[in-house]
């Protein structure tokens, strides 16, 4: 791979950030894009950020990276039912934000003033940082179980299948608790639900490809 020819950028949506990712790559491989392959990594190192004198929060955090690589397919109808991978890649989707809620959970910008010296009185400057990030866990939970059974009906709508058609679910591996909510209110056991949030805690970006990973690895 002569990496000098490939095309790279960030895209930073924290635990959003692996699925708009995904999402993002799409619209290269698919609707004439000219890219036959993407490679997706969802990577990020919260322990760097967490506040460590609040128990509540920082033993949630983890670090971690995983990646995905997707190719593009001239079979645009999704297979004619004979071969094997008809209904695999990205079928439907739904993606909202809304910045409301930034203050129940954030790492604010902090920039410390710093004066230069220029023409005349000087000019100021200020170098950048963040503040340690905080949640109040009680909204986030609140915002995540009422919101995420509704976008995830809303791709399943967008994919033409119902609830009863998902052989697994895989979401961003924050909370067992919010995840058991997910999947009640979908209707779905939680035999169906990918986890490995015992494991690494939560990773934000890097939590989906890795439980997508241990669940690939125990077949």
């Amino acid at each position: 791979c002569d990496s000098a020819r490939v095309v790279a950028f960030d895209l930073t949506a924290a635990c959003s950030g692996f699925l708009f990712g995904i999402v993002t790559a799409s619209q290269f491989l698919g609707n004439g894009g000219s890219a036959k392959k993407a490679l997706v990594l969802g990577a990020d190192a919260l322990t760097r950020w967490v506040d460590w004198e609040d128990r509540n929060s920082c033993i949630l955090f983890g670090d971690g990276a995983g990646a995905m690589v997707l190719s593009s397919s001239d079979d645009v109808d999704g297979g004619d039912g004979d071969d094997e991978s008809d209904g695999i890649g990205i079928m439907g989707y739904s993606m909202h934000s809304n910045g409301g809620g930034y203050k129940e959970l954030k790492c604010i910008y902090r920039g410390e003033p710093k004066k230069i010296s220029t023409p005349g009185d000087g000019t100021v400057v200020h170098d950048g940082s963040y503040d340690l990030m905080t949640m109040n866990g009680r909204k986030v939970y609140s915002f995540a179980t009422r919101e995420v059974p509704t976008v995830l009906k809303e791709a399943l709508d967008n994919a033409g299948i119902s609830v009863d058609e998902v052989d697994h679910l895989l979401l961003h591996q924050a909370n067992i608790r919010i995840m058991e909510v997910v999947a009640d209110r979908l209707g779905m056991p939680m035999e169906k639900v990918i986890t490995n949030l015992y494991k690494y805690g939560n990773t934000s970006a890097a939590s989906i490809p890795l439980a997508l990973d241990d669940a690939v690895r125990s077949g």
